[in-house]
């Protein structure tokens, strides 16, 4: 019977359908007020009628997640358990569609709240077991397992959720000693291979994440922390796993920003704390250098730059750039040989680095090594095209084909400000020393290389002897371009004769030009006697 208070209604589809009762007056709001005279069902016979319900929304739901509609499924589920809460198996079967659906920690629960309502519902444990599994809780599922062991030893999918929580701890291990050996590649491997079974799993996602940063391939982890940080904008092991994206990639700052604010959502991230000070003290040294370099302390600024490069071998962004900063000062220390070394170490650390290619450029320049240089300048006209680049570039390749010339001054052994008297002084004595006669008793090898040397000898008295070609030689000009000059026009025989014609002082040797018909005309070195020898120069 209804009562003053509150008035329960039970509505019975369409059935129960009462009078409508106005009892207020013209202000009062108006109550409608169902009969409670028609047949009210009993709570047991409205459980009941909830069972029946609840077991056909479960069927039709299993209908749905046969034909993988797994939303719909759901759905359904729901309004099964809505109708029936303390049924285990409903709860069980929202989970396995929450797995379907992507949902882990959601499915996980769902199962967890099958076995509270029968703890020793084995597919509930199983459904937990597979759960812990996908989310990599090795632990969890294990003592989910041991439970279905001890219920139903002879479970069939026992072994198969047991193989797989076993995969899981091996590839876990396997990782955790490959990042010990600083093999990240193999680690990376063994992270990749767990994930196919833990596929939920986001310790596995951050330390597959942390392998590719290490390996260099930012943006495969950007994508895999962007994803963590758009379910969760909070994830402290993203934010930390972007802060190391960014720290080798030399921006600084930004990843100061996130390691901080890792180390504010979780105090005791061991990793982000331990990179975090790494890359202030990299920073600092770094930057301590730099200082000292401006101040034209190239060999304090050697050492500093050599420290920061021992603090973590890893950072090939920031490393490049130090070792590119310790060329620079070890070529102003005129090492060049070193600052060539220097900068091939910036350029494997990064193949696009212009800076560390200029640079070693120059030195090659500097020592002479034109082909080198050239290659160096056209790799950075590939990178960046410019007015000042290429004129490096045509420099180089013009110093280039000078060296490929003889050296008229090196076969002298002559510098380049030689006067006219050193010219001629370095002429005579080479002359001699390479004249052919002077190794008739060599081996014909030998003798073919005096005559060889003999000829270049006189080849570069005469165009540095003589003001104009030794000009357009000094300008890197193609002598034999515009003049008529070519060395086989070089007239040996005569050079040789203006320096050692006529007589000599006694003790000398004996020098004769022999002609095509014989009759040389001799030339006395030293007077002939048992001293001294003559030159037949035919």
């Amino acid at each position: 019977m209804a009562c003053d208070s509150d008035v329960e209604i039970i509505e019975d589809s369409c059935e129960n359908k009462g009078n409508k009762m106005d009892l207020g007056g013209e202000d009062d709001d108006v109550m409608i007020i169902e009969s409670m005279e028609e047949n009210v069902l009993s709570q047991e016979e409205q459980i009941e009628r909830n069972k029946k319900l609840a077991e056909k929304k479960k069927e039709e739901g299993n209908l749905s997640y046969t034909a993988k509609k797994y939303q719909q499924a759901l759905e359904l589920y729901s309004q099964a358990i809505d109708l029936c809460p303390q049924c285990a198996a409903y709860h069980n079967n929202r989970s396995a569609c929450l797995l379907m659906l992507g949902q882990y920690r959601q499915a996980l629960h769902e199962a967890r709240e099958a076995v509270r309502l029968d703890s020793k519902y084995v597919k509930g444990l199983l459904r937990v077991a597979k759960c812990q599994v996908i989310l990599g809780d090795v632990a969890g599922a294990d003592s989910a397992l041991k439970q279905v062991a001890a219920l139903d030893p002879q479970n069939a999918s026992l072994a198969t959720e047991r193989r797989n929580m076993d995969a899981v701890a091996r590839l876990t291990q396997e990782l955790d000693l490959s990042w010990q050996k600083g093999d990240y590649r193999r680690a990376l491997f063994s992270a990749e291979r767990a994930l196919t079974v833990a596929t939920g799993s986001s310790h596995l996602r951050v330390r597959r994440a942390e392998c590719l940063v290490l390996l260099g391939r930012y943006s495969e982890a950007q994508d895999i922390v962007h994803d963590m940080l758009r379910a969760d904008s909070m994830n402290a092991d993203a934010l930390y796993v972007r802060g190391m994206c960014l720290y080798y990639q030399d921006d600084v700052d930004k990843a100061f920003n996130h390691f901080q604010q890792v180390l504010r959502l979780a105090p005791d991230h061991q990793r982000a704390r331990q990179v975090y000070r790494q890359a202030k003290n990299l920073k600092t040294k770094k930057e301590e250098g730099n200082l000292a370099f401006k101040k034209g302390s190239m060999p304090e600024a050697l050492q500093l730059y050599t420290e920061a490069l021992e603090i973590d071998p890893l950072n090939k962004a920031t490393n490049a750039k130090l070792y590119c900063n310790r060329a620079t000062a070890q070529a102003r220390l005129g090492n060049n040989q070193e600052a060539i070394a220097d900068c091939s170490q910036a350029i494997d650390l990064d193949s696009g680095y212009v800076k560390a290619y200029l640079r070693r450029a120059k030195c090659y320049m500097l020592t002479e090594q034109y082909e080198e240089a050239v290659r160096d300048y056209e790799k950075v006209n590939t990178l960046d095209r410019s007015c000042e680049h290429r004129r490096l570039l045509h420099e180089a390749k013009h110093e280039l084909k000078k060296s490929k010339r003889k050296d008229y001054y090196k076969i002298l052994n002559l510098s380049r400000s030689a006067t006219t008297d050193e010219i001629k002084k370095a002429y005579r004595k080479q002359a001699l020393v390479h004249h052919p006669d002077r190794h008739s008793s060599a081996s014909e090898e030998h003798r073919k290389e005096a005559e060889r040397r003999f000829k270049d000898v006189g080849e570069a008295y005469s165009v540095l002897s003589d003001r104009s070609k030794r000009l357009r030689y000094d300008n890197g000009q193609d002598l034999e371009d515009g003049d008529g000059f070519s060395s086989s026009d070089v007239d040996h025989s005569n050079i040789f004769q203006a320096f050692f014609g006529g007589g000599g002082p006694p003790g000398g040797f004996r020098y004769s030009n022999m002609g095509g018909g014989g009759g040389g005309q001799p030339f006395d070195f030293g007077g002939a006697h048992a001293g001294g020898f003559q030159f037949h120069f035919g």
